[in-house]
């Protein structure tokens, strides 16, 4: 390659690089933050992994075996990890968050979100999914084909998630299952008491988007000091077999365990096939039946649990 043209791309991509790094405070969510942008990759790591150990979050995110143990000891002194040995292998760890953690991070986490989305909605609505498709070109060409990213992403809602969550409960059990518009009332209800009462601490909501639509949701919500509600699961149609739902579920139990809950409870009718069986495969149990005739139709009603304190996921 002729010289001259090596260094007008090193050019560019440095000029690239030093617009980013003015703005990755801000897309990162780390203004006004207490945690550096390292320790946020941390805590982003502990929160979503199963049972991760130290060496592994080090070597994903490429950190030096000494910064990550102070990092870690930090976490420790302001009480947002916790360290459980393995019971396979006494010399692994496992990190998990603790509720003062999860808080931290959620906080966080909704921030993030917050400063990306306002990014991207200062980008015209017409180039924005030119931006979205240059930084996934970007992640490729520097290394990131080995990453094993699902074709969809959850985020924590937003302004306007839970009136689309009513609006799509309504017309879906009404076109799948001939229910009536009471059911939409029903889950009118549940976001409205979500919205009003929502603490991160207890409480989350994800919304799962596949090519920058949104097709899924679930909320988890505090019915009890002990019991975690999950309420209100959906996947759209054109999203289903890719297994959202299954990973929605997953993520209301990782977060319910780590909040402190005791308990995970939800309440399904019988003839809900699909949604029982990934129920069922998480590990819930059906502790009660009751015939009633709801939203135009004579159903089945079950409570499902799922108990921490006896099931080791």
């Amino acid at each position: 390659m002729p010289e001259p043209a090596l260094d007008r791309q090193v050019n560019a991509v440095r000029a690239f690089n030093r617009l980013y790094t003015r703005k990755i405070g801000v897309v990162d969510g780390m203004a006004s933050s207490p945690f550096s942008l390292a320790e946020a990759r941390v805590l982003y790591e502990v929160a979503h992994r199963e049972k991760p150990t130290a060496s592994n979050i080090r070597r994903e995110l490429g950190l030096d075996a000494g910064y990550m143990s102070r990092i870690l000891r930090s976490f420790e002194r302001r009480k947002l990890i916790r360290r459980k040995q393995s019971k396979i292998d006494e010399r692994q760890r496992f990190l998990s968050l603790t509720l003062k953690g999860q808080r931290a991070f959620a906080l966080l986490d909704e921030r993030s979100n917050r400063n990306v989305a306002s990014m991207i909605e200062a980008v015209p609505r017409a180039k924005r999914q030119q931006l979205v498709d240059a930084a996934e070109m970007m992640r490729r060409l520097l290394g990131g084909e080995a990453e094993s990213a699902p074709p969809y992403l959850l985020r924590m809602h937003r302004p306007g998630d839970m009136g689309w969550i009513v609006y799509r409960q309504g017309v879906l059990y009404s076109e799948e299952y001939g229910w009536d518009s009471t059911y939409e009332a029903l889950a009118a209800e549940i976001v409205a008491q979500f919205i009003k009462n929502y603490d991160p601490k207890w409480e989350h909501a994800w919304v799962a988007e596949k090519d920058g639509h949104r097709v899924g949701a679930v909320l988890v919500a505090k019915g009890s000091e002990n019991i975690a509600k999950l309420r209100l699961l959906h996947v759209e149609p054109s999203a289903r077999g890719l297994g959202i739902a299954k990973r929605l579920v997953a993520e209301c139990i990782r977060f319910a365990r780590q909040a402190g809950y005791q308990k995970m409870t939800l309440w399904t009718q019988s003839n809900l096939h699909a949604a029982r069986h990934i129920y069922r495969q998480a590990g819930f149990q059906v502790v009660r039946e009751e015939r009633h005739h709801s939203f135009g139709k004579d159903l089945t009603a079950e409570t499902w649990e799922l108990d921490f304190t006896t099931k080791t996921l």
